[in-house]
């Protein structure tokens, strides 16, 4: 009965950690860019009490092993980069990327950071930074006498300054892709990290070496379904209540076999 709830115990934390982290995409149902994530589980240790093929008394092999599990544990939070819905907002600084790819974003550290998000704003001295002042690499200047902005599908960068019939070219997005995306390493503030797990950025113009293109005046939200994230929970609950309920099983149990009496 000990092992019984041992092992109904880890599948009550393996459900505990699914609940918190359905939490957390729900929670960011409206963050712009934000992947979801899909938790993984895997069984642990059996107790081998026969193998399969030990023969027997008569000479035959058994055909089926005799073994006990341990219960299951938690490998992994998978990223899943489907694409999320685009948002029109009539921002000209808004960005968002149809297809692969990230925007590249300087990190105070000096290191550079890739996103989804392309809610970007103008500095002070008018460099386009992110919502935290972080910014775009390769860095975009906008004059200060522009009087429009515009961005090309292939990320060229154009504005019409005071006084010009013209305009002006002024930058060039770059956008970074992955050969595993799910392997970066989230840091909050909708940024993400390479790992030795995601491999090297591979850096083109969009609509270039496999990367999508950038639409202006639009954001790409979530892709958290609202629906699919409140099913996960209702059955991560109810494997949460059956694991509490074979631990209560197996204590009553217990207490049968030490009320015995001779």
């Amino acid at each position: 009965m000990i092992k019984a709830m041992r092992t109904a115990a880890t599948g009550m934390i393996a459900q505990q950690m699914n609940v918190d982290n359905i939490a957390n995409n729900l929670a960011n149902v409206n963050t712009a860019g934000f992947k979801k994530s899909k938790i993984e589980f895997q069984d642990v240790l059996y107790q081998n009490i026969r193998k399969a093929g030990t023969s027997t008394a008569i000479g035959s092999a058994v055909p089926a092993e005799l073994a006990i599990g341990y219960g299951t544990k938690v490998v992994a939070t998978v990223r899943q980069f489907t694409e999320g819905d685009l948002t029109p907002t009539g921002n000209p600084l808004d960005l968002a990327i149809s297809g692969d790819g990230f925007f590249q974003i300087q990190h105070p550290d000096g290191s550079i950071a890739y996103s989804r998000d392309g809610a970007f704003k103008m500095s002070a001295d008018g460099q386009l930074v992110n919502s935290d002042g972080y910014y775009l690499v390769p860095e975009v200047t906008i004059p200060n006498d522009a009087v429009s902005v515009s961005f090309g599908t292939d990320g060229v960068v154009e504005v019409l300054q005071f006084g010009q019939d013209s305009p002006t070219q002024v930058g060039q997005i770059e956008l970074a892709r992955f050969v595993n995306p799910s392997g970066l390493s989230a840091i909050g503030r909708n940024l993400l990290i390479q790992t030795g797990a995601s491999g090297d950025p591979q850096t083109d113009i969009p609509t270039q070496g496999g990367l999508g293109q950038v639409d202006q005046g639009y954001l790409e939200m979530s892709n958290v379904k609202v629906v699919d994230e409140m099913v996960n929970m209702i059955v991560a609950q109810r494997a949460y209540e059956m694991n509490s309920k074979a631990i209560q099983t197996a204590e009553e149990m217990a207490a049968i076999a030490n009320n015995l009496k001779r």
